[in-house]
């Protein structure tokens, strides 16, 4: 099997950071595949030194909360899969950030061959779950849209489903947690097997994305290889700043507590505090040296 890692990374903006994560990880041992929301209209001119950097020509544009972010982290896995046999897939955003240089980066993932990186959330999220992959949800495209219509209609299908006790994919043990993992190539054959199944289970539902690989590593053989289960950070990797259910940009005070947060990764960073991101860059290219 190959040593090479993927690095899958969906963007739509913040590109100074993303032209970053790219510097960070350009090295001969991993290939970089990005897929840029269709709705981008220019593509930044992104620039490498030893990795392969691949740019989908298939793009769809990516809805929040919609199937359509589970069909690009399919169209990315089926993309790299295809193209070579990595040790690791690692599906980032494009506002991600790795804090370990190349070389710790790499052992790590030797010593720790065949585990599966993936988070599982550990609070009762059941009726969450249920309401977001076992009922139908209209329109899912527009969950952000604040026309009264679109609203109205699709709360009003919501309520009649629970009024009426209709439940979708009933008997399935779904598992949750952040949808960005790192994980091995024979998982991801696993996943893309189970294309038809995705689709039948989590379209039209909501936010998905972070429900149908745990699932699926759960339900299967690949569940004795969770690194981690009881701490989704440390079964990621990933360094994540909530607050109150949402996720905060990382500032520039903020730079210790990362690097020696014992994570790999880091989300999200912006554009505007580019500085933090280029402290991060400094470190880990010393590291390297």
């Amino acid at each position: 099997m190959s040593s090479k890692h993927a690095f899958l990374i969906i963007a739509h903006h913040e590109f100074e950071v993303l032209q970053k994560l790219i510097e960070a990880i350009d090295d001969s041992r991993n290939d970089i595949y990005i897929h840029f929301d269709e709705r981008v209209n220019v593509l930044p001119v992104l620039r490498v030194k030893q990795a392969k950097l691949y740019v989908l020509e298939n793009r769809k544009s990516i809805y929040w909360g919609d199937f359509s972010q589970i069909e690009v982290e399919l169209l990315l896995l089926r993309e790299s899969s295809n193209n070579k046999t990595y040790l690791y897939y690692h599906i980032l955003s494009g506002v991600d950030m790795v804090l370990w240089g190349m070389s710790r980066f790499h052992d790590f993932f030797v010593r720790n061959s065949g585990k599966e990186f993936i988070g599982f959330s550990t609070y009762d999220y059941r009726n969450e779950v249920e309401k977001k992959v076992q009922l139908y949800h209209l329109f899912p495209k527009n969950f952000r849209n604040d026309n009264f219509m679109f609203k109205i209609v699709r709360s009003t299908y919501i309520r009649l489903q629970i009024l009426f006790r209709l439940k979708r994919n009933e008997g399935v043990n779904f598992k949750k947690g952040t949808n960005w993992v790192s994980i091995t190539d024979p998982f991801v054959t696993y996943i893309l097997s189970e294309t038809e199944t995705i689709d039948s289970l989590y379209r039209y539902t909501f936010c998905a994305d972070e429900i149908y690989k745990h699932t699926l590593c759960w339900n299967s053989s690949f569940r004795e290889n969770i690194f981690n289960v009881a701490d989704e950070g440390n079964g990621s990797l990933r360094m994540v700043k909530w607050k109150n259910g949402q996720i905060e940009d990382w500032s520039l005070d903020e730079f210790e507590k990362l690097i020696n947060s014992g994570k790999i990764f880091a989300r999200k960073f912006v554009n505007s505090d580019i500085e933090l991101v280029d402290h991060i860059l400094n470190k880990i290219q010393q590291e390297h040296d």
